[in-house]
């Protein structure tokens, strides 16, 4: 018989060979997750889309093709900043305006926001907006020195990725065991892994088998469930140098049926310069922006002026008016239960995801994106 000795040296070994025998399957996981996913697309490239297209950048192979593609010449989505055609340094954000964020997100996404204030991309806010209430006590508010598009730059040059600018998704279909991508132009690539950001309902409109992959995971109801606000913005450009007689950086409006917030986007930064000259942002309310959705965004822009005119007479004029229509605007109502992301298909993976899937707000974008990452790992490790 063995005496204890010998079992426990046994023992011993048994549990060497173990660790040796789980240190090679993580080696062969690393190996499948690289050759798996040697190309991979976002589809869209705000918030939540250069979320994504970071967080896999740092997970996967150097050698990975990470590739972006967005129907705007820009990237941002929704942290949309716009510049001067007559001097670029004068921008304006007409998208999202400053961050909240509850004390809930300050730790959980504390590595989030440290790392974005320590690179200088986002700073407290400084300024009272006036007509501001807090829904959680202790929210913090950040801005945006160089526009809110920062944030989203930030992440995509992490990412590194392959941009395809003006690219309009029309068809995703599965084809030798690749989603293949194609855009209204005619423009088609094949990708093991693709993560559609666009708004729902834009999803919805697509063509090819994801139309049939909706059907078969039987998510089509819960998918036209969701819903958008929707609302107008205005940008105002001023020669350097213009005195705006405002007393305060920014304002919710509660006595007029067109306009809800106004700001004076380098007071709301903190970045006034005698260089560069002033910038003004008006959002619509929501019942005007829907009722009026369909109107032509600088005939909108015509509108909205003559209603900012009864709030701020005597504005001088700008030197470049720029209007633009978000269909899309925050989700007003989210997919049931808020899960991050959905999956259409494991192999080859297909997967939406965006704030409609979380709540809509910075850190809904990062949520999602956290939880496409999670998920893609899972599908990956599954394989291996």
């Amino acid at each position: 018989m063995e005496s204890g000795a010998d079992v426990n040296l046994s023992l011993v070994e048994v549990k060497k060979n173990l660790y040796k025998f789980l240190s090679i399957l993580r080696k062969v996981g690393v190996v499948m997750l690289k050759t798996m996913l040697e190309k991979v697309l976002i589809i869209g490239t705000g918030m939540t889309g250069a979320s994504v297209a970071s967080l896999l950048r740092h997970d996967l192979s150097k050698a990975t093709a990470i590739s972006m593609w967005d129907k705007s010449k820009g990237i941002g989505g929704r942290m949309s900043t716009s510049r001067c055609n007559k001097d670029g340094r004068c921008t304006v954000d007409l998208g999202a305006q400053y961050i909240s964020a509850t004390p809930n997100f300050l730790q959980s996404h504390a590595n989030y926001y440290t790392e974005l204030t320590e690179k200088g991309v986002l700073r407290e806010l400084s300024t009272n907006i006036e007509g501001h209430q807090d829904k959680v006590a202790g929210t913090k508010h950040f801005v945006t020195p160089d526009g809110v598009s920062a944030i989203v730059k930030y992440y995509v040059n992490k990412a590194d990725p392959v941009l395809g600018k003006g690219y309009l998704v029309k068809d995703v279909s599965i084809a030798n065991d690749k989603v293949k991508v194609t855009t209204d132009e005619g423009h088609s690539e094949h990708f093991d892994a693709v993560v559609i950001t666009m708004p729902v309902a834009q999803i919805l409109q697509l063509q090819g088998d994801i139309a049939s992959l909706i059907d078969d995971k039987g998510v089509r109801p819960a998918l036209q469930s969701v819903s958008y606000s929707a609302r107008f913005a205005v940008g105002l450009f001023y020669e350097p140098g213009t005195k705006l007689d405002i007393p305060w950086s920014a304002k919710y409006v509660t006595d007029n049926q067109c306009i809800r917030y106004i700001s004076v986007d380098d007071r709301k930064r903190g970045k006034s310069s005698s260089d560069v000259g002033p910038s003004i942002c008006i959002h619509t309310s929501a019942p005007w922006g829907l009722k009026n959705i369909e109107m032509d965004k600088d005939k909108a822009a015509v509108e909205i002026l003559k209603h900012l005119q009864t709030l701020l007479p005597g504005l001088p004029d700008p030197v470049e008016v720029k209007g633009h229509k978000w269909r899309y605007s925050q989700v007003h109502k989210a997919y049931p239960d808020s899960p991050g992301c959905v999956v259409l298909s494991e192999t080859p993976a297909i997967i939406l995801a965006g704030d409609a899937f979380t709540h809509s707000n910075f850190d809904g974008c990062v949520d999602s994106a956290i939880s496409v990452q999670q998920t893609l790992a899972k599908l990956v490790k599954s394989k291996v």
